[in-house]
Parts: structure tokens; sequence; C-alpha cells
């Protein structure tokens, strides 16, 4: 369960730094730009430790799909940016394959 935990927590911290990216203003705003190396850093450092003991396949598609979509989510809602119809399909087909990934491996072994 921690492993789970360490997941998300490095999906959050990926999607923090990616929409903080947007407020760096191409890395030149300081705080924005440490807030986006710390993010990143944090991300694959937590991403690592649930590495340690979760299959990477499916984890890491996890990881870069609720990424990917939370951060398309955040970025209408912070920023105003605009997802045509079959924008926001892709994110929910995102979603559902996630779930699908999910439901099939993303536990930890057996440890025998």
């Amino acid at each position: 369960m921690l492993d789970i935990f360490l997941l998300a927590v490095a999906i959050a911290m990926e999607v923090a730094a990616t929409c903080l990216l947007k407020t760096s203003n191409g890395l030149t705003r300081f705080w924005p730009s440490v807030g986006v190396v710390v993010g990143y850093l944090a991300a694959f450092f937590l991403l690592a430790l649930a590495l340690k003991r979760l299959p990477v396949g499916p984890v890491y598609a996890v990881w870069a799909g609720l990424g990917t979509a939370a951060t398309a989510i955040l970025g209408t809602w912070l920023y105003g940016d605009r997802l045509p119809t079959w924008g926001w399909i892709g994110v929910v087909l995102i979603v559902l394959g996630v779930v699908l990934l999910g439901a099939c491996g993303t536990h930890a072994p057996d440890d025998n």
C-alpha cells in the first residue's frame, strides 16, 4: 500500500512541476523554476522508490497517463487552456486505460 501512495505522490509532484513550467516563463523566473526542478526530482525519486516493489511497465504507464490527464485538466482550470471534444475523449480514454492497468497488475509481487 505504501508503494501505491509513493506512486500517487510521485504523480502529484510531476503534475505540479509541469504546471510550474508554465508560470516559470521558460525557466526565466527564479522561484517557479526552482519548483520545477524540485518537483521533478521528487517525482523521479518517489517513482524510483515505488518501482522497488512494483512492476515497471504498468507503473510507468499509470504515472505517465494520470500525469498527462491531470495536467490537461489543470491546464484548463488554471491557465484557461482549451481542449476540443476529441481531446476530452482522449483524456477519458487515458483514465480508463489507467484503471484497466491498475486492475491488472500494479500490485506488489509476492516475496518468495
